[in-house]
């Protein structure tokens, strides 16, 4: 297994949402336009949606090779990336790629409350390092995740469903980043009751 290297913040933010960041600009230079490539015809959220699969599989490749380490959620979804991304492209069908982020947050969802189910936090296994939490508070801080990525997964579902694609474009760029910020930063509470002392590990309030 590589080790995990130190890597600048910046660059590592920027290559996390540089993708989604350059979908978004690319759409909107592209929206509303039609391209025929090897005979058939695209629509500029085709294309845009072409351009994002490798990007998003050099960026994940990158932050493997400058830091060592890439999250299972940074690999699923970049597997989920590929597997719709492509079945957009070639079957022509922007439904696809929108479905994406349901599938993404109903897998995280459901990883999630299997380990629950198990009696475990699988979220502790992958950000236990960043936030230093009682086992009492993984538990509750993972099933209010898992029940947050299954809210996410249905609202995806009803705004592709009933909205323009401008709308769901908007909504997957700007709205699910902040939601999830938004989540995390209203779980103080949980921090703060069920936060370790670093010279107490082990050591609940």
């Amino acid at each position: 297994m590589s080790q995990k290297k130190r890597i600048n913040p910046a660059l590592k933010l920027a290559l996390e949402i540089g993708p989604i960041a350059a979908f978004f600009v690319g759409y909107l230079v592209l929206r509303g336009r039609s391209f025929v490539v090897g005979g058939t015809e695209y629509d500029g959220f085709i294309l845009v949606t072409a351009g994002f699969i490798p990007l998003i599989l050099l960026t994940t490749a990158l932050l493997w090779k400058l830091s060592g380490h890439v999250s299972r959620m940074q690999v699923a979804t970049a597997v989920l990336v590929v597997i719709f991304g492509g079945l957009t492209v070639w079957l022509n069908d922007d439904r696809f790629f929108k479905m994406k982020p349901t599938m993404i947050y109903t897998l995280f969802a459901g990883i999630l409350g299997f380990g629950l189910l198990r009696g475990e936090s699988y979220l502790q296994y992958v950000m236990e390092g960043m936030m230093p939490l009682t086992h009492a508070g993984w538990m509750i801080l993972t099933r209010r995740l898992a029940a947050f990525f299954a809210g996410l997964a249905v609202l995806n579902e009803v705004i592709w469903r009933t909205m323009s694609t401008d709308a769901w474009v908007n909504f997957k760029t700007f709205g699910l980043t902040l939601a999830i910020f938004v989540f995390f930063m209203t779980q103080g509470g949980v921090f703060r009751r069920h936060g370790l002392d670093p010279e107490k590990n082990g050591e609940e309030d």
